[in-house]
């Protein structure tokens, strides 16, 4: 017979749970610290990709990237399936058996076999529809990557149990690294667009291997009766919803490479990492300690609605600086980042600016509606998301890069209202709550703005790019951090914060 004893809990492996006022302090002390690490962690990896595209940027060509983002697209969208959303299972459970995570491992082993095959079969496809023979190669390259990542899956989600964030933020760190080192090594050495093959296979050998190392354990055979079921379940309602969501956020990216060629997407999809990038690390990093956090939490109502405000207003308030550094000052970013020749990249930035902003104030909600079990509701809202966005795109494909950016911005404003009214329904998440969560934020990057536009049109005929792009950012971030903090009163909520971390690291 199967042992059923827990042996994995939310607060770590082995570890006893608290309880009552003692729990809360200790979980919240771990919360503050991980989400520290995490966002540091994330910080520095965005440094990391910034200096290699800065690098890689001079190296390669508009159809270089343009080359490896119609194999992307399509890597892109098998990765949604290459967890079967099963660490997402691992970490919202509250209790698990070592035979649940060793079933839970062989069914991810066998699920990235069999994606590695089905990507590696693409290829002609790809070939064929691109009208692009070089995509046969990097096709069956890039497909290598997916037996990788299955080996690491549970590995990773049992340091999240653990709440080990600064373990999972230093093996980020050394797998960008790395597979930034040979990306521009290859680059250097005349290889293309293989450099970025390259970098590509080589963050999750990296990864995966420092995660084992991270985390020993070893898995047993795989067993039936274990109540796998219903974590398997769960875990395809979540890659579901990713599906879904990818469709919807990558339909421009196939459509502009199928309609428009390799260097057009190239422009396009350079502009969108710049717009995005800054916006998904904050939110892999706070979502990777809000997720467990309100999982915790989800039977203590107000307590799930405190700490879920206090995240929704953070995210808000960290992802303004890069809308209004996309928005405002577009050309020089560009011309510092990417260089002259992706000049066309600019508008394209400028367009997508607002798609940052509309992120932060959407996407945390999947993290409630996840932790509470509310899977359905987040699938539901992603098949009302995806066909607006990609009727957005349709209506500006024809205008090219800065028409789909467009229409891409416009679709995502116009969701904002219905996509938030859904999401907080019965959550205990009232209007009042949501609009005092984002407002101080908002009107005071709505300022911050502002004034960097003054700046940019009183002396961008008198200054450098660089310096101009330098002093800008530092005069909108500084009328924005004065605002939020002192006029709008927001200090205390991150001296509290600062406080927190301090004593964790004196404890």
């Amino acid at each position: 017979m199967v042992s059923r004893t827990p042996v994995f809990g939310l607060g770590g492996e082995g570890q006893p749970s608290l309880s009552g006022a003692a729990a809360i302090a200790d979980f919240k002390r771990k919360s503050v610290r991980g989400g520290a690490a995490t966002v540091l962690g994330q910080g520095l990896s965005f440094l990391l990709q910034i200096g290699s595209t800065v690098v890689l940027a001079r190296l390669l060509s508009p159809s270089d990237y343009g080359l490896q983002g119609m194999v992307i697209t399509l890597t892109g969208f098998f990765g949604l399936f290459k967890d079967a959303g099963l660490s997402t299972a691992t970490v919202q459970r509250e209790g698990l058996t070592h035979e649940q995570i060793s079933t839970l491992f062989w069914i991810n082993l066998a699920v990235g076999a069999c994606l590695s095959v089905a990507v590696a079969s693409m290829g002609p496809v790809l070939v064929v529809f691109y009208k692009e023979p070089r995509l046969l190669a990097v096709t069956l390259a890039s497909a290598s990557v997916f037996l990788v990542n299955s080996l690491a899956v549970q590995h990773r989600a049992l340091l999240e149990r653990a709440m080990r964030f600064s373990t999972t933020a230093a093996i980020d760190i050394v797998s960008l690294a790395t597979g930034a080192v040979v990306g521009i090594t290859m680059a250097s050495l005349g290889f293309g667009y293989w450099s970025l093959v390259g970098q590509t296979v080589t963050v999750p050998i990296v990864g995966m291997t420092a995660v084992w190392i991270a985390m020993p354990w070893l898995p047993g055979k795989p067993n039936r009766g274990t109540g796998v079921r219903s974590m398997v379940r769960f875990g395809g309602t979540v890659t579901l919803n990713s599906f879904v969501v990818y469709l919807a956020y990558n339909a421009e990216k196939v459509l502009l490479g199928r309609f428009w060629g390799a260097a057009p997407l190239g422009i396009y999809g350079r502009a969108y990492q710049l717009a995005n990038l800054p916006v998904q690390q904050l939110m892999a990093s706070v979502g990777a300690v809000a997720f467990p956090m309100l999982s915790r939490m989800q039977s203590n109502t107000e307590l799930l609605s405190r700490s879920f405000r206090k995240a929704l207003s953070l995210v808000v308030s960290m992802t303004i600086p890069a809308a209004i550094s996309c928005a405002v000052f577009a050309n020089e970013i560009v011309q510092v980042v990417l260089g002259p020749k992706w000049a066309a990249s600019a508008l394209v930035l400028r367009l997508l600016a607002p798609t940052a902003l509309v992120f932060a104030v959407i996407n945390p909600f999947s993290w409630l509606l996840q932790s509470t079990g509310r899977v359905g509701r987040s699938l539901k809202i992603a098949l009302l998301i995806c066909p607006l966005v990609i009727l957005g795109v349709v209506a500006g494909l024809r205008h090219g890069p800065p028409g789909v950016a467009m229409g891409y911005s416009a679709a995502m404003i116009l969701l904002v209202v219905p996509v938030v009214a859904w999401a907080k329904h019965g959550t205990g998440i009232t209007t009042g709550d949501y609009w005092e969560a984002i407002k101080r934020p908002l009107i005071s990057g709505a300022l911050g703005g502002v004034a960097g536009w003054l700046f940019r049109l009183t002396l961008h005929h008198v200054l450098a790019t660089t310096p101009l792009l330098i002093l800008g950012l530092a005069v909108s971030f500084t009328v924005y951090a004065l605002l939020l903090l002192f006029v709008m009163g927001q200090k205390d909520l991150y001296f509290e914060l600062l406080g927190h971390l301090l004593r964790g690291k004196n404890a």
